[in-house]
């Protein structure tokens, strides 16, 4: 089956192809046989595109999407990085969409009502639903009636019970729909499944933290294959402390800046999410490797970093009370898999729960693979991020299931 995934965001757009066999799912990710991604970022629309040993770059004025993206497209069937002779070729497109609220638990074939949805669902992620179904209507214009499947990051979290998810704020305001919905659903339920895998386990015989630590940061905690608990919220805002966003704040500090010192709602809004993190309190970035150089000589460098490994370890600590105990703990995303000290630093207080990583392993720039120590009576596990082969694994399982 030919997949084409496409995984929008506001200023960027990244897009793979894999040719997946029909019979199964291969046990190791493939490499995709074409990637492009679009930045949207800047005045003009900036192009990168490789497939077959070859890299496209380009840059255009734009003044709307729709012809940028048939442009990318069709660099599939045409030019030095075809790698298919005509479109009709694709047989199923996945898409990233990062709110699917209530109703959605799992992957889903894009028809009419579910586009309804994704719109509606827009007020819980306005800079993502929206190009996100912006990404689907434009298939429909490009490709026609090619079979779409939504791959929410909600999802794997849709199931978490009441008690994890409702707040507890007038019950009114659950039934308009503020509970813990979670995110980065589609890299903790394929990092489970990459540790079974790894272990030589059942994924339903595992209980299993995963910490998706990068620019956003997540932990989920997951028993029987299912998410059961997980630290972002009603909004990707909630949790730990992140490069731009602040995490988990005392309420009462966002109506003492609003009351007080004067604070618009869209001020409040962009302090929290841009200009907070490792952003706001070490003023230097929101780059982890370069908070952690600064922190040797920089005092607030050194907090931002002190504050960062602290709500780690507290709420790693609040998802092994939800699972009454674990067998994996796995580091995944950008600092996850490449920060050796965030992890080595992350694991120090659970050393009474027998958790020990082997300094060689954790130090080798792991990928796939045991980092922990073998006496650990925690497996520690670092998997490398595969959104968009995870992205492409849930559209073949969703058409053939359909």
């Amino acid at each position: 089956m030919k997949i084409l995934v496409l995984n929008a965001g506001s200023s960027s757009q990244k897009s793979c192809f894999y040719d997946v066999p029909d019979d199964r799912l291969p046990d190791q990710p493939p490499e995709p046989i074409w990637e492009a991604q679009i930045d949207w970022s800047r005045d003009k629309a900036e192009l990168k595109v490789k497939a077959k040993g070859q890299e496209l770059k380009e840059s255009t004025a734009f003044e709307s999407r729709l012809p940028v993206m048939e442009h990318m497209l069709s660099t599939l069937w045409s030019g030095a990085t075809q790698v298919i002779a005509d479109p009709s070729e694709i047989q199923g497109v996945g898409h990233r969409v990062v709110h699917g609220g209530q109703d959605y638990k799992d992957s889903v074939r894009i028809t009419a009502e579910v586009k309804a949805a994704i719109d509606h669902l827009s007020d819980l992620a306005p800079a993502h639903n929206p190009v996100n179904l912006e990404g689907i209507n434009a298939i429909e214009e490009i490709l026609g009636d090619v079979p779409q499947v939504a791959v929410f990051d909600t999802a794997f979290h849709a199931r978490i019970p009441d008690f994890a998810a409702v707040y507890p704020v007038p019950y009114e305001w659950s039934e308009k729909g503020m509970r813990r919905y979670g995110f980065h659903g589609t890299n903790h339920r394929y990092c489970a499944q990459k540790t079974a895998q790894i272990l030589g386990k059942s994924l339903e015989d595992l209980k299993i933290i995963t910490c998706h630590l990068g620019n956003g940061c997540s932990l989920a905690a997951i028993q029987d294959g299912r998410s059961v608990d997980t630290t972002m919220g009603f909004t990707p805002l909630d949790g730990l402390m992140m490069g731009n966003r602040s995490g988990s704040v005392d309420p009462s500090i966002l109506l003492y800046m609003l009351r007080e010192e004067g604070y618009t709602i869209d001020r409040l809004d962009h302090a929290l999410n841009q200009d907070s993190g490792l952003m706001g309190v070490s003023g230097i970035s929101n780059d982890m490797r370069l908070v952690t150089q600064a922190a040797q000589d920089n005092p607030r460098a050194k907090l931002a970093l002190d504050i960062y490994i602290h709500r780690l370890r507290a709420l790693i600590g609040s998802m092994v009370a939800t699972l009454n105990g674990i067998d994996a703990l796995v580091f995944t995303a950008g600092v996850g898999e490449n920060a050796a000290d965030i992890r080595s630093r992350a694991c120090e207080n659970f050393s009474y729960m027998g958790i020990k990583l082997d300094a060689e392993k954790n130090n080798s720039r792991p990928q796939d693979q045991l980092i922990s120590a073998a006496d650990s009576t925690v497996k520690v596990l670092v998997i490398h991020a595969q959104e968009n082969w995870a992205i492409a694994q849930e559209c073949w399982t969703t058409l053939k299931e359909s």
